[in-house]
């Protein structure tokens, strides 16, 4: 049996990752680490964006995916640079499926969370097309038998979908296709690749409305939707700051009709959250990883080896 750490977010923060890796007891081997006897490294995606080195992290990376050592799952920062230079058909060429040249505040917006990574790779360079290639071979899920890992959510419908083979080339890429699909409005192939890379968020009402840690305004929340013993609105938001007081007075059921079910089987493990805080787990079936690496929190790594049940003592975090 293969023995998984599995990673959260690091959005280029190669300092906190090279921490992590000696932390983990992986030794340095080219760009890359090679893990200990018996295990190999699993990442949660959200490679991408904010920090200042992530050309040397997805360098690392890749070369221990390519010499066995680690696995990784899309993220929707990397799904997001996808979509960033893939021309919306809609648009006649003129703007992409993610808007980055009209002047408007969505597209200003994209391009400020973009900027990182652009001016590391060289925008328009022959290594921004090489990783955003590289980013189309992502898998947007992992099943690997007694770990499930996915991004956001794991959801086994969702991931059937995604997974049709007309939707990847014959060098295992997503197609331009599959990323129209997946933007049109409505359709069961945007909601599945939210739920996979974004999770389940829940639109709020007229006027209210809640803002990230980078000052941008939203309105809908983002929902945990593992708490199965949750019975209103304000148990499953994630708000950042945790103020639930902007939120509507709404039950679960009212929420998501049918309420939620408990997670049974295979260990879920996530990023994508930006917690904050102590570090632990969401139960004994669900580990969110990401603790705001890119914003001064800590790298948060998961121990598994084999336990049907997690334990908080299994969770390694390094500190800048």
């Amino acid at each position: 049996m293969t023995a998984f750490d599995i990673i959260g977010d690091i959005h280029g923060r190669f300092d906190l990752f090279e921490a992590l890796m000696k932390a983990l007891g992986y030794q340095a081997r080219g760009c890359g680490y090679v893990p200990p006897a018996g295990r190999q490294a699993v990442f949660v995606g959200d490679l991408i964006d904010r920090g200042p080195g992530q050309v040397r992290l997805l360098a690392a990376v890749r070369d221990m995916i390519d010499s066995g050592h680690a696995r990784a799952v899309m993220g929707n920062h990397e799904f997001n640079a996808i979509a960033y230079v893939t021309p919306d058909p809609a648009q006649r060429g003129h703007e992409c499926l993610r808007p980055n040249r009209a002047d408007t505040p969505k597209s200003a917006q994209n391009r400020r969370q973009h900027a990182a990574f652009l001016a590391q790779v060289g925008e328009g360079s022959r290594a921004h097309g090489e990783w955003v290639d590289w980013f189309r071979a992502l898998p947007l899920h992992l099943d690997l038998g007694g770990i499930r890992v996915a991004h956001a959510w794991w959801d086994a419908d969702a991931a059937a979908l995604v997974n049709a083979p007309a939707h990847r080339d014959n060098r295992g890429r997503l197609t331009d296709v599959f990323m129209e699909e997946s933007h049109r409005r409505g359709s069961v192939l945007m909601h599945a690749r939210k739920v996979l890379t974004t999770g389940h968020e829940q639109d709020l009402p007229p006027g209210c409305c809640i803002t990230d840690k980078e000052g941008n305004q939203h309105g809908n929340v983002r929902l945990k939707v593992w708490k199965h013993e949750a019975r209103h609105l304000r148990d499953l938001a994630i708000i950042p700051g945790g103020d639930t007081r902007v939120l509507p007075d709404l039950t679960v059921d009212q929420v998501l009709p049918g309420g939620i079910r408990e997670v049974t089987g295979s260990p879920i493990f996530l990023g994508h959250y930006w917690y904050s805080g102590r570090v632990q787990l969401e139960s004994t079936k669900v580990a969110v990883l990401d603790w705001s690496a890119a914003h001064s929190g800590p790298l948060v790594a998961y121990r598994w080896d084999g336990e049907a049940h997690l334990s908080n003592d299994k969770l390694v975090a390094v500190n800048a």
